[in-house]
């Protein structure tokens, strides 16, 4: 899943008050002392994947895997790219007051490009020197209240997602039903189209989750509420709705392959296209096992992950079953004699323990799923519970006809992180909150694609303002991992 949810509450800026915005430079304050070594394991070798999977390159996004939140227009969160090995690691953190800058991507010149929802003000895009982490230029967003039932701090609206074009210009829906196109040329930022779509949705309850282009440089969107699918047109503006049915919504963002568009709703999995209208036309259809309870974590009772499409015509997701299961689909229009849409349904984590709402990581034939069961609203009464363990591997077989459970880690436990793959140095990186009863202690932690055994692990913080309530993990262009929490940004990488 995947993308931020906007923290919930004023108490945001009196923890953060005393970083005053003329100290916005100084370091994120650390209010722990973890009764745990800082640093866990040893330094991995690199182990490169081989004949790793390359995602088709979407025209109209920035070039892989630096445009969006899921790195690639399959959304595989998998960067071809090196990550961190552990060799004496450098730890650094940027403050941020108010603001979570979950959905993080690079531009042509390696600088961060994000969107960083906040409360009480409005959204704000930036660019962001990624050595120093300083803003470059900023640009307040427009804001509105959230629907009615809507958690704050569970709402993508307003930046959560966005993409980064070829010409590295920002599309971003914003909070008031609009899509904005903001260029960042001579990192300045800029607004130079403002798509209003309150034409064809409710201003009152419905927001545009995610909003991303086809092949041909239509933008397909997508609301929670009532789950409309929309397709605009980028240059007359006009838009044409298609609306499923009254009891579906979507929370998630969605794929984009050459031969259509993929979408979860909390119902059902969806292939479209456009039909010669340029209408959303739904292609083919599959419900997926749903038992129906909001498990703790979970913004609905339905599939918490992005849907990531893998070479040879697959696409998976999560389902909410319990437990919950990675399923895979066919992708072709029409089965062959003796196919079933759905490949294979495995389940994964535990019966009353298991939920994501974050995407599949994927590559060749693999998926990599993390298990984000137990979180809480980091401002509720239960704000200190600790997730359950779990990341899983899952491969489709060879013969296509299957799918076999690879390995399952039991240690780590990941609250809400989206995290990432390397297939550089093969592994996965991602944040972890480990046991630890004299502190609510968070670590940069990295697993083994191969084995799935926790390689190491480097403390990054303690408190509030380390928590990265659903942000996303990056991996920048020179190896340095980024990440969004509460109180900033924070970095991990090799040192000398």
């Amino acid at each position: 899943m995947q993308a931020v949810r906007v923290v919930s509450s004023v108490l945001v800026l009196i923890v953060c008050g005393t970083l005053a915005a003329s100290a916005a430079a100084a370091p994120i304050s650390d209010t722990g002392n973890p009764s745990i070594p800082t640093y866990q394991g040893a330094p991995a070798a690199k182990q490169p994947i081989k004949n790793a999977t390359t995602p088709e390159q979407n025209p109209f996004m920035a070039a892989n895997p630096r445009s969006n939140i899921h790195n690639d227009t399959w959304m595989t969160d998998t960067y071809n790219r090196r990550g961190p090995l552990g060799k004496d690691p450098v730890t650094d953190s940027y403050s941020y007051p108010s603001s979570l800058c979950g959905s993080l991507a690079f531009d042509s010149d390696g600088n961060i490009v994000t969107v960083c929802p906040s409360i009480p003000f409005p959204p704000q895009a930036r660019i962001i020197d990624p050595d120093t982490l300083a803003p470059i230029d900023t640009l307040d967003l427009p804001t509105a209240p959230n629907p009615p039932g809507q958690n704050e701090y569970q709402n993508f609206a307003g930046g959560g997602y966005f993409f980064l074009d070829q010409k590295d210009r920002i599309w971003v829906p914003t909070r008031t039903d609009h899509i904005l196109m903001i260029s960042t040329a001579g990192d300045e930022l800029k607004v130079k189209r403002d798509y209003d779509l309150t034409d064809v949705l409710d201003e009152s309850n419905e927001r545009v989750t995610s909003a991303l282009p086809d092949f041909d440089g239509n933008v397909w969107f997508v609301s929670k509420q009532n789950a409309k699918i929309g397709i605009l047109d980028r240059k007359s503006g006009d838009k044409k709705l298609i609306q499923l049915d009254d009891d579906e919504e979507i929370e998630n963002s969605f794929s984009v392959a050459s031969d259509g568009v993929y979408i979860v709703s909390n119902k059902r999995m969806y292939r479209l296209e456009a039909n010669k209208s340029g209408k959303p036309k739904i292609v083919w259809r599959a419900k997926y096992p749903n038992s129906g309870i909001v498990k703790p974590s979970q913004v609905d009772a339905g599939s918490g992950t992005t849907p990531t499409n893998l070479a040879g015509g697959y696409v998976a997701i999560t389902d909410n079953a319990d437990p919950m299961n990675v399923v895979v689909y066919r992708t072709e229009k029409k089965l062959g004699k003796g196919e079933h849409r759905a490949v294979c349904k495995v389940p994964v984590f535990k019966e009353g323990a298991s939920a994501t709402e974050n995407s599949l990581m994927g590559t060749k034939r693999s998926l990599i799923v993390e298990n984000n069961y137990g979180y809480q609203d980091p401002f509720g009464p239960n704000s200190g519970a600790v997730t359950k363990a779990g990341f899983a591997r899952v491969d489709i077989d060879k013969d296509g006809k299957g799918c076999t459970k690879k390995w399952t880690n039991r240690d780590v436990r990941s609250p809400t992180v989206v995290p990432k793959l390397s297939t550089r140095t093969g592994l996965v990186y991602t944040y972890s909150r480990p046991k630890d009863p004299a502190n609510q202690g968070y670590f940069w932690t990295a697993i083994d694609y191969r084995t799935g055994e926790t390689a190491w692990s480097q403390y990054a913080g303690s408190g509030l303002l380390f928590n990265n309530n659903y942000a996303g993990l990056a991996l920048g262009p020179d190896g340095t991992a980024y990440l969004g929490v509460i109180g900033g940004i924070i970095t991990l990488r090799d040192g000398d």
